[in-house]
Order: structure tokens, then C-alpha cells, then sequence
């Protein structure tokens, strides 16, 4: 496997091929055994991602049609074995690279250059591995972890469109669903705010250009306790997942840079237990879920941004490999907007990191039950989980957690570095 091409610790997945070889695929290791799978629900993501879905993608036709080369047995079962997913290339067009400038000459802002200066040789046609079309292995992947998140916990991972440009939406982050997201071709379930995303994108793609903006994800019934403290928190790895995708250029998690106009007073999420499961719960989620670099139980929500596609049809100024410069108008067939095709490469980026970390957690922390007495324990923390007999009805004893107000709040002296 080559440098760069692999990603997850104990869930690990490896891609291959390139644009306009004879196809891409992925392997995975570290699959559960005895996983209930089939082709069909892998493939229910891979056409969320394919090309040539609406006039604001890419007219390429593919049918990215998946075959399981391995690890799953006939009646559709995981082995716990490495699983090999295939999806040959029916549409690619070479000519479009190879019989005009583009052979020879960088597209700006393209990572035609930068591979070139790397390895010193580079794959002209369809861009080779820095292709969009890598990300089927991902896809294809990610489809599995979702299934996994979902029999573990009943966890969504869901994505939507949630700006374009400037022009932004309105979106309950508790119950949209995907079939709300996919109402669209600009996947945006703030369906006021999508017909206006679609008119910007139809105006820019009328004039050979491209246009860039946020995709929004939210994974719902994570358990608290996932991700680990300083090098490996848990939205440092959904940082790297989400920033390995084509075109990522930010990464926020919960209010991100918003979050630094506020106050601590009114930034933090202050907690309350929930009066029917006794469960501690936050009352708002500026963190997005996750705080110490560590799941709390809440909603993780995560924004990428994505810049505007770098081949376009106007002409720009450019280099080409041995130091001319040129202009270049590109050729090919592009998306104006890599946005709705992004959607399904965020959630299964999401989905990958949360499949690595939930058995990061079982094998370090869940391997021997926690035996304490309840009132040993820390209390459950989230939606999915309940306190062992109910809310916790014992009064504080005054003063052992501190100075009790003539509020009844206490107060307590933290001592911070």
C-alpha cells in the first residue's frame, strides 16, 4: 500500500486506482465477523456519490456499480476478514486531457503541479489518485461502518449542503433525515434556502465556472466516551478524515470560529440531568458534541468547507511542466459544485473515524465491567443511556462540594495552569 493511501488505526481502510484506470476500489480490514451485509446497501451510498445525478454534477455516466471481491461469505456475512470492494470505469474519456494543453501545462489552484513536483511523473488524464473518483473506495467503505454505527447504537451519521457561497440555511440538526436531504438536487433540506442555492449554481455553471461552500454533518446516539485526550481527540481525527476529502479547505467543530465571539459564560454548555432517565445532559451544544477531545452524548456536529472546483472553462493564466507560461482553458467534465456529491464522502468519513474509535474504546476501556457501586460511578452522560434506578433524588450534603450561595448554587475553586 503507498504512502498516504491508507487510514484508521484497528478500522483501516486502503484505496487504489485512479480516474481513468481500469477502475477504484478499497480494501478494508478490521471488520467486525458475523455482520449481517449485503451489496445492495453499499451500493444505496455509492449512487448518492456517483456522477452525472443532475445538470450541477459532473455529466461523466457511470453506474458505479460495486463488486465484493472478498470477505463476505454467500449468504451475505461478514467474515472478518479484509473486504475487497471493486468499481470498474465505464466513461472515462482520456482525449479530453491528452489532445489539447492540458497535457503539458498545470491547472491552477489543481493538484497537477504539486503531484508532479512530488514524483516527478504524474497521471495527466483524469488527474490520476488526486481524482475525486478515489473517494468511491471511501464511500464504499463508509457504507459498512454505517451499518455497524447503526446496530451498535442506533448512531446516524447524516450530512446536508448547508451554505453556498453566502447564501446560507435553516436546519434542525435533531430531526432532519436523509430522505429530507435528498428531496433536492442540491441536497439542502432548508428547501427555500436550496432553491436559491440552485439558482447560484446555475448562474456560475452557465458561465464555465465553479462555486464552493459548507457541508454540514451531524452524527446522532454517539455514547459519550469516545475519542481519547491531547494528540488523538476525537475532532482531530474527524478533522484529518473530513480534510483528506478532494476540495476540503476547513474544517469546524460544534460552533467553531462563531464560538469565538462569545463569552465563556455564554459559549459554555451548561449540564442539567434529564428528569426521566437521570442521565446528565447539556442544554445547549456549542461544543458539538464533544468536549475534551472526547464524545459527551450530545449530537457531534462537524462543518466543512470546500472550495470551488479547480478545472473550470474560462481561460486563466498557468505554467507548464518545463517553465512556459501559457494560457489554459480546461477541458473535461466537472462539477460546478462539488458540494451534493460531497455529502456522501463527509458522512463516510464521519463514519469511518466513529467505527475507529467506538473499538479504540471497547478494547481499552469496556473490556472489564465497570463494577462499582451507582453512586461510584460517573453518571451516564447523553439521550441513549439512563441512570441505574432513576434520576439521583439524594440531597447534596451542604458543603461537601463546596460553598453553598444563598442561591443553593456552590461554589468551588478550580486551580487551572
Amino acid at each position: 500500500m503507498g504512502t498516504g493511501n491508507t487510514f484508521g488505526r484497528t478500522f483501516r481502510i486502503s484505496t487504489w486506482g485512479e480516474s481513468h484506470g481500469g477502475g477504484v476500489g478499497v480494501t478494508l480490514d478490521g471488520c467486525p465477523p458475523r455482520l449481517p451485509l449485503n451489496r445492495d446497501e453499499i451500493q444505496v451510498d455509492l449512487d448518492r456519490r456517483r456522477p452525472g445525478q443532475s445538470r450541477i454534477t459532473t455529466p461523466r455516466n457511470e453506474a458505479d456499480s460495486v463488486e465484493i471481491l472478498s470477505g463476505i461469505t454467500p449468504d451475505d456475512r461478514t467474515t472478518g476478514t479484509p473486504i475487497a470492494m471493486l468499481v470498474r470505469n465505464k466513461d472515462q474519456r482520456s482525449s479530453d486531457y491528452l489532445d489539447n494543453d492540458m497535457k503539458v501545462a498545470y491547472r491552477p489552484s489543481h493538484a497537477d503541479a504539486t503531484y508532479d513536483a512530488k514524483y516527478g511523473v504524474r497521471a495527466v488524464a483524469g488527474g490520476g489518485r488526486s481524482s475525486a473518483r478515489e473517494t468511491i473506495g471511501r464511500v464504499a467503505a463508509g457504507a459498512v461502518a454505517r451499518k455497524i454505527l447503526s446496530l451498535y447504537n442506533g448512531i446516524e451519521v447524516l450530512a446536508y449542503v448547508s451554505k453556498v457561497q453566502d447564501i446560507g440555511s435553516n436546519v434542525n440538526d435533531d430531526t432532519f433525515t436523509m430522505a429530507d436531504v435528498d428531496a433536492n438536487i442540491v441536497r439542502c433540506p432548508d428547501e427555500a434556502a436550496a432553491e436559491l442555492m440552485l439558482a447560484r449554481i446555475d448562474e456560475i455553471r452557465k458561465t464555465g465556472n465553479s462555486i464552493g461552500g459548507v457541508v454540514t454533518c451531524v452524527a446522532r446516539n454517539v455514547p459519550a466516551g469516545w475519542g481519547s485526550p491531547v494528540f488523538d481527540k476525537l475532532e482531530a481525527d474527524l478533522a484529518k478524515a473530513c480534510m483528506s476529502i478532494p476540495a476540503a479547505k476547513g474544517f469546524e467543530s460544534g460552533d467553531g470560529f462563531e464560538g469565538t465571539l462569545l463569552s465563556g459564560k455564554d459559549h459554555n454548555d451548561e449540564f442539567y440531568i434529564d428528569p426521566v432517565t437521570g442521565a446528565t445532559r447539556t442544554r445547549t451544544n456549542r461544543s458539538g458534541g464533544i468536549q475534551g477531545g472526547i464524545s459527551n452524548g450530545e449530537n457531534i456536529v462537524i462543518h466543512v468547507a470546500f472550495k470551488p472546483t479547480s478545472t473550470i472553462g474560462q481561460a486563466q493564466g498557468t505554467v507548464t511542466r518545463d517553465g512556459q507560461e501559457v494560457e489554459l482553458r480546461g477541458k473535461g467534465r466537472h462539477d460546478p459544485c462539488v458540494l451534493p456529491r460531497a455529502v456522501p464522502m463527509v458522512e463516510a468519513m464521519v463514519s469511518l473515524t466513529l467505527v475507529d474509535a467506538l473499538m479504540q474504546q471497547v478494547a481499552q476501556c469496556e473490556l472489564i465491567p465497570n463494577e462499582a457501586a451507582v453512586l461510584d460511578r460517573p453518571n451516564p452522560m447523553g439521550p441513549t443511556v439512563s441512570r441505574e434506578g432513576g434520576p439521583n433524588r439524594e440531597l447534596v450534603e451542604a458543603g461537601s462540594l463546596g460553598k453553598v450561595n444563598k442561591d443553593g448554587s456552590v461554589s468551588q475553586r478550580v486551580d487551572e495552569e
